[in-house]
């Protein structure tokens, strides 16, 4: 086993599974287990693949089997670069069955100097790429590339189309034991901070499954439920999906509608029953169904949107269908940790990220003096611990330290505040609070007020300077529909409750 520092505690740990929120099992061992109890069942899909759970894991034991020939130690990071496809997934559980760390985050949209620079970073052993798949994969051969790195052991290129998992076959000499340490690092994943500097956040099963439970068992998902993704392999939300589908057994959809088919038509046809993504997903998606004249979104029980504010008429338009609107805050560090539960009432849904499980614990925190706590109703720095927190940046001491205050409460970033219900509000980020004549105002409350104008899309607020009060509020809009004159929607917004400043 390759060392790898951690934050991993063993009094933490001894808590965790003292609660239930860690468990002695991997997303492996959970897939092993509904392979055998309904080998028949389906249990992944993309635009042309469609595997049971005996067939993903055929193919999760013939991937592990292929990264073993390489001669990979465990600990050792296996990196890919793909779109929407089945074999992430069959990658990222091959890599947790052997013991090997798996980055799936080298988004679509970087160019090849980025990719190989991140490759360093993390002393990449292994690299799976779609051909063609990249901001500048027709200029620039990204495995060319990545085979002149040090320690390379092996390159895998996919085809871009959706073939017959033809990469990795059954077969060779080479054996591995299953790894079924459920504390180890598994999974690495780049977030960016706010340098814009990414990080390595690493997760470790019980760290990535301990939110996954505690959203499976409030939202009552089970091996009945259809979980589909608008989010990409490459983000984090994806990753909760995951996790969500191998604790419930529930089949997991991945983003990938054939070319003739738009979101609302692959939510209908896959009969997907919970759909994570974010408001602009629901925005959209309803948009197109109302077009439609539709009446209902297929199969679809529930609509998770993390990200952003839900806008109180987006949630209307699902509760009047029968959908539940689940509003979520989380980071890659500690996953979807907040969320509303199904039997919460429109305000809280609209107005609030819930109050999560027992996975985190939230407290709010002074924005000069992380170490001192703010009481209820008053705006903070969101801080956290618990079971579904990250182990720390990866081979990045100071980013690692840094994040935490001196009572070990992870600092987010974020502002919000604590109702007397217990449920978060979120209300912008620290380094966006706008400071007009020495008043501190949040672009959150802001941007959730415009969105409530019927002519209003999208909203994002913003500083601008101001010679005499130092910074000035700038909102700027995409309308729906005809777009509002500057003096309807400011009074509009004083209507709501904005003040005037």
């Amino acid at each position: 086993m390759i060392p790898i520092l951690t934050l991993h505690n063993p009094d933490a740990a001894r808590r965790y599974y003292a609660e239930g929120t860690w468990r002695e099992e991997t997303l492996y061992m959970l897939m092993v287990a509904h392979a055998e109890a309904r080998p028949d069942d389906f249990a992944l899909r993309d635009g042309a693949r469609r595997l049971t759970w005996g067939a993903l894991k055929a193919r999760v034991d013939a991937a592990a089997q292929t990264l073993a020939e390489t001669g990979l130690a465990k600990g050792e990071r296996v990196a890919f670069m793909m779109s929407n496809r089945v074999e992430g997934v069959i990658l990222l559980l091959a890599a947790d069955r052997n013991g090997y760390i798996c980055n799936p985050s080298l988004h679509q949209n970087y160019v090849v100097e980025e990719v190989t620079t991140l490759l360093e970073r993390i002393n990449a052993k292994v690299l799976v790429h779609e051909r063609g798949y990249g901001a500048d994969a027709d200029k620039v051969d990204l495995m060319e590339e990545a085979g002149k790195l040090d320690g390379i052991k092996g390159l895998f290129a996919l085809a871009p189309g959706r073939g017959e998992l033809e990469t990795f076959m059954p077969g060779g000499d080479v054996e591995v034991a299953v790894d079924a340490n459920p504390d180890k690092v598994f999974y690495l994943a780049f977030t960016s901070g706010t340098t814009g500097m990414p990080k390595g956040v690493m997760h470790s099963d019980n760290s990535l499954l301990a939110n996954a439970r505690d959203m499976v068992a409030a939202w009552g998902l089970s091996e009945k439920s259809v979980i589909l993704s608008m989010s990409p392999l490459s983000h984090h939300i994806f990753w909760v999906a995951m996790a969500e589908s191998c604790v419930s057994g529930a089949e997991l959809v991945i983003n990938d509608p054939p070319e003739r088919l738009k979101p609302l038509d692959w939510i209908v046809e896959t009969g997907a029953t919970y759909v994570m993504g974010v408001p602009t997903h629901a925005m959209d998606i309803l948009a197109d169904q109302q077009a439609r004249g539709m009446d209902h979104m297929g199969a679809v029980e529930m609509f998770y949107m993390a990200g952003a504010p839900i806008p109180l008429s987006v949630a209307q338009a699902f509760l009047d269908q029968g959908i539940k609107p689940q509003n979520v805050y989380g980071m890659t560090e500690n996953s979807s940790h907040q969320f509303t539960w199904p039997d919460d009432p429109p305000d809280v849904i609209c107005g609030t990220c819930g109050r999560g499980g027992k996975a985190y614990e939230v407290k709010i925190f002074d924005k000069e003096n992380p170490d001192i706590e703010v009481p209820t109703g008053e705006v903070g720095q969101i801080g956290g611990k618990g079971a579904c927190l990250m182990l720390g940046y990866f081979a990045n001491q100071d980013a690692t330290e840094n994040s935490f205050n001196a009572d070990g409460w992870f600092l987010s970033g974020d502002l919000g505040r604590m109702d007397e219900q217990g449920c978060l509000q979120f209300a912008g980020r620290l380094k966006d609070m706008i400071i007009r004549g020495g008043h501190n105002i949040y672009p959150a409350r802001i941007e959730n007020l415009a969105h409530k104008h019927a002519n209003v899309d999208k909203a994002a607020a913003f500083p601008i300077t101001d010679e005499r009060l130092g910074e000035k509020v700038c909102l700027a809009v995409l309308p729906a529909g005809d777009a509002p004159d500057a003096d309807s929607l400011l009074s509009h917004l004083a209507e709501a409750g904005l003040s005037k400043y």
